[in-house]
């Protein structure tokens, strides 16, 4: 007489169960612990953490000094700047209009604060009655470095200008003490402070974040085409099974070892990463008309950041197995937004965050995407450098991959499993 079959198992006395709760609360609990400090900790505090943010300081002035002075108005406001580096929080580079007008349009600088030629005469035409004009300083954005960079370097140059404003102020009040009501309330503060953009960008570019925002769809094309193609194979070649809704099926096991799966893998996220790089630029470029130049060029970077995101995923799950998909998560998402720089510049992230941005996959291919969307795809700008990286990041995941995956087939590490009845 057959046997009876078992009975099947009822939510609620499973519920009832300690190990069933144990590593799903385990897991979720630290993963959301991680992921609050991680993100957090890298913008909450952008001012406190902010460290030799580099700006331009400028000085065309050819006046005369005043009388009984050694230098002109334009030399001493210079050098009082410099000096004043807010407990480190600016880097100011001293530099001619021409040399920050170039590390401007390169990215190398986050902005600039330009002295002019006749600054000291202007000054001192304040205190006779020769005066035709009010001295200004001019403060220059380079919103191509992101909103925030952007801001924060204006927010420096800014305070700069008025506090050397205040200290004229004093000299050019001492000078005229006979002034009337009205010239002395105009010496007191005698600079007018003005803000320009030193580097314009389009107005499809987010305020400079389109740089970001188009980095990261190349990096979870990357990341979501590498593991959608990896279980895409595993499921076809009868490793895993598939279900969709009620239905469920699994295809008989195809004999197969690590390495030879791997290269299936790899090659076919080559060919995938194609029409994937082509749709993100067809949906951002033609449909949606973010500004972008260097057209061929941005493919061509796209593809070859996209895939080097998408090896390295094939990569780690082969070496991982199950939870490569958490690892490469953390590898290419989790630890790399915070650390990108491409919305919170680096230099006002905890160091920690400056420590991965060496070698984190979504700041090296930030840089490139930015100087080929911003700053006329110059090398200098951060484009040589993210190449360099590409072609390393690439070399590793081939590298580690195949050599995990030999490793796995010399030592016998069969990912056979039962055909299905």
């Amino acid at each position: 007489m057959p046997e009876s079959a078992a009975p099947e198992a009822r939510a609620r006395t499973l519920l009832g169960r300690p190990k069933l709760w144990l590593l799903p609360t385990v897991l979720t609990g630290l993963l959301a612990l991680l992921l609050s400090l991680l993100y957090m900790g890298g913008i909450v505090n952008p001012n406190g953490d902010l460290r030799d943010l580099p700006v331009a300081l400028v000085n065309s002035d050819t006046g005369a000094p005043p009388a009984g002075q050694r230098q002109n108005l334009g030399t001493q406001a210079a050098a009082a700047i410099a000096a004043d580096t807010g407990g480190g929080s600016v880097d100011w580079r001293l530099l001619g209009r021409a040399e920050a007008q170039d590390e401007l349009d390169s990215g190398k600088v986050y902005g600039a604060l330009v002295i002019p030629a006749d600054f000291t005469d202007s000054l001192t035409a304040l205190t006779t009655t020769h005066a035709t004009v009010r001295p200004t300083i001019t403060t220059l954005t380079n919103p191509g470095k992101g909103s925030l960079g952007s801001s924060l370097a204006s927010r420096i140059t800014t305070s700069a200008a008025h506090q050397v404003s205040l200290t004229i102020g004093k000299q050019l009040t001492a000078a005229a003490p006979a002034a009337d009501s009205t010239t002395a309330l105009l010496l007191a503060d005698p600079v007018n402070v003005v803000t320009r953009v030193g580097h314009p960008i389009g107005t499809h570019s987010g305020l400079g974040l389109t740089a970001f925002y188009y980095t990261l769809l190349l990096v979870l094309a990357g990341f979501m085409g590498g593991n959608v193609i990896s279980n895409g194979v595993d499921t076809a070649l009868g490793y895993a099974d598939n279900e969709i809704g009620p239905w469920h099926t699994r295809r008989p096991t195809v004999p197969i070892d690590r390495t030879q799966t791997l290269l299936l893998k790899m090659v076919m996220t080559a060919g995938i990463t194609l029409v994937s790089v082509s749709l993100v630029m067809l949906a951002c470029v033609a449909i949606l008309d973010m500004d972008a130049s260097h057209l061929p060029l941005l493919w061509i970077y796209s593809y070859c950041a996209t895939l080097a995101v998408g090896l390295g995923v094939q990569a780690i799950n082969a070496a991982f197995g199950g939870v490569g998909q958490l690892v490469s998560l953390f590898v290419f998402i989790v630890l790399g937004l915070p650390s990108s720089g491409a919305t919170v510049p680096l230099q006002a992230v905890p160091d920690f965050y400056r420590f991965l941005a060496n070698f984190e996959p979504m700041r090296q291919l930030s840089d490139g995407v930015r100087a080929i969307l911003f700053f006329d795809a110059r090398g200098d700008a951060g484009l040589t450098r993210s190449w360099i990286m590409i072609a390393i990041g690439t070399a590793l995941a081939l590298v580690f991959g195949f050599s995990m995956t030999r490793y796995y087939d010399r030592k016998g590490h069969k990912r056979l499993t039962p055909q299905p009845a």
